[in-house]
């Protein structure tokens, strides 16, 4: 966390540091409406009036208690942002899509938009037009001489002209939150496949090493330009890490070659006057005090099989902010009144101690019933 606004810091970072105005509690969980009155997913006249406030998610990551109750979702999808912002609707001109992604997450409460630059990315060589993807597909680097051609990315030529116009569009209260086109493990993983890259961690480490500081290096200057225009407010580190039951790499390869660059994204956040969420699947008991070094202010993505948000909430509130966390799965095969309970209940757990936010445990994919994710957002809608 950042304790001081650091000097020459934009203007945020000292209202991100405003101490949050006490509120009663009892009254701020309390329903205005029965779910029967407002619950149904065609009909959207059931949500309130939008008022963002930005303060109460940088509450959350400060791990303090905010206003009111707070939402994040990383993700939505293409038919909710069409129900929520239909495309017809958003005007002509450049960043249209961005502009009706940043309608939608408005429309539904949340403080923020969340934006990565187009068109940054690194060319992995993978077909993403299926609904899955091997981990061992691409295998662009696979020695020296693919290494020394190539074509990595131009992060000073990046389109930085999406935070600007959607500056001029973000409703009064809004603030943008940038993350990344993957992050630095999940980036050479693309690049090289998972199976190459165990491969030379034994065989050529140096190649490997090397692969990573290129793209460690591309990400640190992306995120410090990015946390450097007024119109962000945080960004989000995404990286994936591991999956059910352990890490990609081990502990010791991922402080060799993965947290370093982590560490540096933060720091150049946090130089910025920037809170940073940490977004990694998979995982994470045994890097735990490693992530709480690299000093990210929140972490996000929970899984009910790896450790139910519940729980997470219980042992590491004090290290970081616990950011959504109704699981994905649970989200899908629930009724839309067991959603609404366990979101609820989740609200109450954190009402008097804040540093928790609203939200599924990963995003909301397009087999996500909307009548569940309106569920889940309505715990935190019904009190505004």
């Amino acid at each position: 966390m950042i304790d001081a606004v650091p000097d020459g810091a934009p203007e945020l970072a000292e209202s991100r540091l405003q101490p949050v105005t006490p509120v009663d509690e009892t009254d701020r969980l309390k329903p205005r409406l029965q779910f029967g009155q407002r619950a149904s997913s065609s009909d959207l006249s059931w949500l309130p009036e939008p008022e963002p406030d930005f303060n109460n998610l940088l509450a959350v990551l400060r791990r303090e208690v905010p206003a009111r109750p707070t939402l994040f979702e990383f993700f939505l999808n293409d038919r909710l942002h069409e129900r929520l912002a239909p495309l017809a609707s958003i005007p002509d001109g450049p960043y249209r899509r961005e502009r009706q992604v940043l309608q939608a997450y408005y429309r539904v409460g949340y403080d923020f938009a969340n934006v990565r630059v187009p068109g940054f990315d690194f060319p992995t060589g993978r077909d993403f037009t299926g609904r899955t993807v091997s981990l061992n597909a691409g295998g662009t680097i696979v020695d020296w001489p693919t290494y020394e051609a190539y074509p990595w990315p131009d992060i000073e030529a990046a389109d930085y002209g999406v935070f600007d116009v959607l500056a001029t569009a973000l409703p009064d209260g809004m603030k943008l939150i940038a993350y990344g086109p993957g992050g630095v493990l999940e980036n050479v993983i693309e690049i090289m496949g998972f199976e190459k890259l165990c491969l030379l961690l034994a065989d050529d480490p140096d190649l490997v090493e090397c692969i990573f500081e290129a793209v460690g290096e591309t990400l640190v200057r992306y995120y410090e330009i990015a946390a450097a225009h007024p119109a962000v407010g945080a960004c989000i580190d995404n990286d994936d890490w591991g999956f059910k039951t352990q890490t990609m790499l081990s502990p010791r390869q991922m402080r060799q070659y993965v947290f370093p660059w982590h560490k540096r994204i933060v720091e150049v956040c946090h130089r910025a006057g920037k809170p940073v969420i940490l977004h990694s699947c998979g995982h994470f008991e045994r890097i735990l005090d490693d992530m709480a070094a690299i000093g990210v202010d929140a972490r996000h993505s929970y899984e009910d099989t790896i450790l139910p948000v519940e729980e997470a909430y219980e042992r590491y509130r004090d290290r970081f902010a616990i950011i959504g966390g109704i699981d994905v799965d649970f989200v899908c095969r629930s009724s839309p009144d067991e959603v609404y309970a366990r979101a609820r209940a989740m609200l109450e757990r954190s009402a008097d101690r804040g540093g928790y936010a609203l939200g599924t445990g990963n995003s909301v994919p397009d087999y996500v019933p909307d009548e569940n994710y309106f569920a889940l957002i309505r715990a935190a809608l019904e009190t505004r």
